[in-house]
Formats: structure tokens, C-alpha cells, sequence
């Protein structure tokens, strides 16, 4: 985002991947349940499995859905920065070309019941 300053206004941005001890961050939206206001960011190293992030935090973080329980994640359309994306749940998120701050969003045909009126 642009900012306009009266004076100079640099600085070293403090969500550089080198500041998260072999972390990275990853953010993940559910489309279409309003429950959840905004992305989820998570805090994984690259090596975790992506069946591991959705086993692991993800699940937890979506728990409180209705439709949670309900979830096929092998039917689950994915986006990873806008773009249709199929995961290999088997391989890590670098694998699967998830970097630091990547956004994913998933999509649940069927599954819509906290939604706004289209």
C-alpha cells in the first residue's frame, strides 16, 4: 500500500520470513462463511505437510463451523494467490509452492451455510 509522508518514511518491515525462526506465515480463507471475518494467518515451517496444516491448526481453527465436520477436503476447490491450485496433501508447503505470506482460499460447493444472501 502507498503511503504518503510529510518526511522520509523508511523502515525494514518487521513480517520479513527471515524474522519467524524457520517459519513462515501462511494465511487461509474459507469463501463464502461469514462466521470468519477475515483470513486465518498461521505460522508453519515450510516443511509441514499440507496435510498436516489441514489436520492440524486448520481443522482446530474451523471447528466452531456448522459445516466444519462436513468438510471433504479432497472435494474442496482451492485458490493460492487467485489461481486455481490443486495441493498435494503428501508434500510439504514449499512443495506445494506455499511461501511466506501466501494466501489460500478454499471453496465448499454445498456447504454454504453461514453465508451472505448473493
Amino acid at each position: 500500500m502507498a503511503v504518503a509522508a510529510l518526511a522520509p518514511y523508511e523502515f525494514q518491515p518487521r513480517d520479513l520470513v527471515e524474522n519467524f525462526a524457520g517459519k513462515q506465515l501462511v494465511y487461509v480463507s474459507w469463501d463464502r462463511h461469514l462466521l470468519f471475518a477475515a483470513p486465518f494467518l498461521i505460522c508453519l515451517p515450510p516443511e509441514t505437510p499440507f496435510q498436516a496444516l489441514v489436520d492440524g491448526p486448520l481443522a482446530q481453527l474451523l471447528a466452531l463451523d456448522p459445516d466444519a465436520a462436513a468438510i471433504d477436503w479432497r472435494a474442496v476447490e482451492w485458490l493460492k494467490a487467485g489461481k486455481p491450485f490443486t495441493p498435494d496433501f503428501g508434500r510439504t508447503l514449499a512443495e506445494n509452492g506455499i511461501g511466506h505470506k501466501t494466501l489460500l482460499r478454499f471453496q465448499t460447493p454445498g456447504l454454504n451455510s453461514v453465508t451472505a444472501a448473493a
